[in-house]
């Protein structure tokens, strides 16, 4: 499905990411863990070409990619293989909720603008919120536009979806609605790779839980196994932090 060889990248003098390799099958939904600054963020950064690592291979979508040679076609498939959802949301200010959705398909698959609005109507209705079509992003609140966030994600039916700590920057009363839509996501077998900081979504939804410190993947397994019995100290340490025996 998706494999990742080797994988690093700096920025200046500091190595963010030291070599990391990681293969997701399809169907599978695996959660990143660890403290801010470990990498988890610049990882799924770079599967998308967000930010262009220094060093490895990506494998994705029927292609295997060399970061250090990638062309613009290349780049331009991986993307198309890949939905990314921002902790920030990043929807376009100047669209409403229908036309946010909607754009992906306009720009990258050439819909016809009546076709691809109708496809965004479907998706609103699917994810509750067909009466916000015309609104616009402003009128909406957190987790509502993080939701047409995730919808716009998955318009394009990417192979994989990668989400960038999508809760970080809700309030907390937001952030049931927009788990609840990615437990969905889960129960339809869509390939997920998530940095979270809801431990107990890690727990519930995942098949597989990684965690990162100082730039590499330390440690992973299934939930119960990693939550329940963490083997290095490191991660010993961090759940001690997070959760409440």
């Amino acid at each position: 499905m998706i494999k990742i060889t080797d994988l690093h990248k700096r920025f200046g003098q500091s190595e963010v990411l030291k070599g990391i390799n990681l293969n997701i099958k399809q169907g599978e939904i695996v959660c990143i863990i660890g403290s801010s600054g470990t990498g988890k963020s610049t990882l799924l950064r770079c599967i998308n070409f967000l930010e262009r690592a220094d060093q490895g291979t990506i494998e994705l979508g029927g292609q295997q990619v060399d970061v250090t040679h990638a062309s613009k076609t290349q780049i331009l498939a991986l993307r198309r293989a890949s939905g990314f959802v921002f902790q920030n949301y990043a929807l376009f200010a100047h669209m409403n909720a229908r036309d946010n959705i909607a754009e992906g398909l306009i720009t990258v698959q050439k819909q016809d603008k009546a076709k691809a609005r109708q496809t965004a109507m479907q998706i609103l209705t699917d994810i509750g919120l067909a009466d916000k079509a015309q609104a616009y992003p402003a009128s909406l609140s957190g987790g509502q536009q993080q939701r047409v966030g995730i919808a716009r994600a998955m318009v394009l039916n990417p192979e994989i979806l990668l989400f960038d700590e999508p809760t970080s920057a809700l309030d907390p009363e937001w952030v049931g609605e927009v788990l609840s839509l990615m437990k969905k996501l889960a129960e339809r077998h869509q390939t997920m790779l998530v940095v979270t900081h809801e431990m107990q979504f890690a727990r519930d939804v995942a098949d597989r839980v990684i965690f990162m410190a100082d730039g590499l993947i330390v440690e992973q397994g299934v939930p119960n196994e990693l939550f329940n019995s963490p083997k290095d100290p490191r991660l010993q340490r961090f759940l001690k932090q997070v959760i409440s025996y």
